[in-house]
């Protein structure tokens, strides 16, 4: 990877995969906790009543805690929580001064339009992702949805699929191996997800996912307590 990449203080690096520990409103406390976690990813739309005001409080505590937070409003589409763009806006807005970095989708083109120019303004970095949850697409679209968040002002680009079999996974796996150079993050839902947030870390994949609590993930995601030494083991024996 030819430039550098960090979340706050915890830099990107191929082969050295970072872990985000991630949840919502009932995982607080073990968010802040969250051993074994480089980054934790706050799941603002799983929060049964998100407000603009009390958001810069709770982002800031998990920062204190001593690890960069990742703030993330997810549309429904894309598996997140039933909110309308206009209070996912607003979510982001509040956060965007406190948090280290954003996860916004290629697809909400005016959440990117509004909030990509001030992210960079403030030096945060963008995570545009794209989800697809009923399947894994072949590579060459996959790497379009790449060159589309880079496109769009993306720092790191990240794809999630449903991946169904091993085949699936190959599929990523190659997607991940061509993006890597510039930085890429790959995650699989589904039968081989877990398998997933092991494998494609190895290959290239920048960040990979755990929860403290309740899944943040329609299926697929480890809990941090199983996920952590797995990649532990696995980079220190690479």
């Amino acid at each position: 990877m030819n430039r550098r990449l960090a979340i706050g203080g915890v830099a990107l690096a191929v082969g050295a995969p970072r872990i985000a520990a991630a949840g919502a409103e009932d995982e607080l406390d073990a968010l802040a906790a969250a051993n074994g976690a480089d980054v934790v990813e706050l799941r603002v739309d799983l929060f049964r009543d998100p407000r603009p005001d009390s958001l810069p409080a709770i982002v800031q505590t998990l920062r204190a805690a001593g690890r960069p937070v990742i703030v993330t409003v997810r549309a429904a589409a894309e598996g997140g929580g039933p909110l309308g763009d206009d209070r996912r806006l607003a979510l982001y807005l509040a956060a965007l001064p406190v948090a280290d970095a954003i996860d916004i989708e290629v697809a909400s083109d005016a959440l990117v339009a509004a909030l990509v120019p001030r992210a960079r303004a403030l030096g945060r970095m963008v995570i545009l992702s794209a989800h697809v949850l009923d399947t894994t697409p072949p590579v060459t679209a996959l790497l379009g949805l790449v060159d589309r968040a880079r496109g769009l002002g993306a720092d790191l680009p990240k794809i999630a699929t449903h991946a169904r079999d091993h085949a699936d996974l190959r599929t990523l796996l190659a997607t991940t191996l061509a993006a890597s150079e510039h930085g890429v993050v790959t995650l699989a839902m589904g039968p081989v997800g877990p398998l997933s947030r092991v494998v494609l870390p190895a290959a290239g994949s920048l960040l990979t996912y755990a929860h403290v609590g309740r899944p943040t993930a329609p299926s697929g995601q480890l809990s941090l307590a199983e996920l952590a030494p797995l990649v532990r083991r696995l980079m220190l024996a690479s």
